[in-house]
């Protein structure tokens, strides 16, 4: 039977009180604090066992003596160090220190007691978790705002004119409106103009796993019209889209419908976009603000642990009722990736080709026309890019004119906040003959939104 450390120790120091008021006679009397010290260290390494640990440190120091409770005291030491010799060598458990004072011991043993009458019920519920907010001002509200910035020097053949320009400053805000809806705005500040690039509140996660957009928004026409021109691999879009589409490719105001079919064919994924919005384009819609419809699909297949490759089919088209012009706009896009994951960021290989067909009805004549790109972007290192792009494009309308353009690039990222690009553009037309070009282009961004691609 083994009593609680509790117990002996208050049994032991009646004794050592008895003992030190009044020595039995004949006996040599015994110190009351040696026995003190004495009761100490055993009642330490009885606790130490009542916890089911082996006691650490050497037995304490028994007294000597001819009386009964030195003997008394000596002999319960004595059973206390075989059971610990016999307990700890047959299943040692973990060492704990046993120097501690018997008040110590004390406090120990009314902490676990304390918790054992604190500790839940296994089936009782915690109770649930509530999180206040302690906020007392409005910067929680304020959207993420990010400025970019495009400069470029630009050296031309011939006569030289507009050698500078700041091409554009872009302003970015972006915020959750609500557990439903985000919205994103682009304002972009040109040398002449103020403009919105895109702006648009979306709605995620509707039923059937559709995404809806309403406002402004860059349309998803091949892989590149959808990038702000900041994020393109080189300076400007490629020619089928400023000439098929517009200037700076195609953007329309209205409704946007984006889901994932639910299905599978060749292990490939399929996303699809239907749009219905009023758009400007002088290459689809002959000018004029007209509304369009527009609709794609993506087929997006990962090849292997490092590459993977799209497929998308566009169509697009419009009429223009101030003119009985129609405008019908046919694109194939195929993208092949190669990324490996142990150096993602130093090593890449983009291969890009996009072929369009621009059909145009004018008082029941109607044309067509071909027109597009292939691209190669290669990442040789965390700071250098290489790419090269060729285009070849025919006129929208009016007498045939073929261009074809070769731009090749040079891109060095200073950090992902900014880099500099040298770029040389060779472009013949057969109408307006040769032009070439070289130019140094500058983009450096602050905020989250840096350079978005899609």
């Amino acid at each position: 039977m083994r009593l609680p450390a509790t117990r002996v120790a208050w049994v032991l120091w009646g004794g050592v009180m008895l003992a030190g008021i009044r020595p039995l006679e004949g006996q040599a009397p015994v110190i009351p604090d040696s026995l003190h010290r004495t009761i100490r260290g055993v009642s330490a390494r009885l606790d130490s066992l009542e916890a089911g640990q082996c006691p650490l440190g050497p037995a304490p120091v028994l007294p000597g003596g001819s009386d009964s409770l030195a003997a008394a005291i000596r002999a319960l030491g004595e059973r206390l160090e075989r059971i610990i010799a016999a307990r700890c060598a047959a299943s040692p458990g973990p060492a704990r220190p046993d120097t501690a004072a018997g008040d110590l011991a004390a406090l120990r043993t009314a902490a676990r007691e304390a918790a054992q009458e604190g500790r839940a019920a296994p089936d009782t519920a915690p109770p649930p978790q509530q999180f206040v907010s302690r906020q007392r001002n409005l910067s929680a509200l304020n959207p993420e705002i990010s400025v970019t910035g495009d400069a470029r020097l630009i050296a031309r053949e011939g006569r030289q004119r507009d050698n500078a320009q700041v091409r554009e400053f872009e302003f970015a805000f972006q915020s959750a409106l609500d557990p439903y809806s985000n919205t994103k705005v682009f304002v972009t500040f040109e040398e002449d103009e103020i403009g919105i690039e895109d702006g648009y509140v979306y709605w995620t996660g509707l039923p059937g796993g559709l995404r809806a957009d309403v406002g402004k928004f860059r349309q998803p026409v091949g892989d590149l019209n959808r990038w702000h021109l900041h994020a393109l691999p080189e300076s400007e879009y490629p020619l089928v889209y400023r000439r098929f589409l517009s200037p700076e490719g195609l953007a329309g105001i209205g409704l946007s419908l984006y889901t994932v079919l639910p299905f599978s064919l060749l292990g490939a994924t399929h996303e699809l976009w239907v749009q219905g919005v009023s758009a400007e384009s002088d290459g689809l819609l002959a000018g004029s603000r007209q509304p369009a419809v527009l609709g794609r699909l993506l087929n997006f297949r990962q090849l292997s642990r490092s590459t993977y490759g799209q497929l998308g089919v566009t169509l697009a088209g419009g009429n223009n009722a101030d003119s009985a012009f129609t405008g019908r706009l046919l694109g194939l896009d195929a993208r092949l990736t190669w990324r490996p994951p142990e150096a993602a960021t130093r090593r890449e290989l983009t291969l890009r080709a996009e072929g369009y067909l621009l059909r145009s009805t004018l008082s029941g004549a109607a044309t067509h026309r071909y027109g597009g790109f292939v691209d190669a972007t290669f990442r040789a290192g965390r700071r250098w890019v290489f790419a090269t792009r060729y285009d070849r494009v025919e006129s929208p309308r009016g007498m045939p004119d073929t261009e074809w353009a070769i731009v090749p690039s040079l891109t060095w990222w200073q950090s992902e906040f900014v880099y500099l690009r040298l770029e040389g553009q060779h472009r013949r037309s057969e109408r307006r003959g040769e032009r070439n070009l070289l130019l140094l282009q500058a983009v450096w961004a602050m905020g989250p939104h840096k350079h978005e691609t899609y």
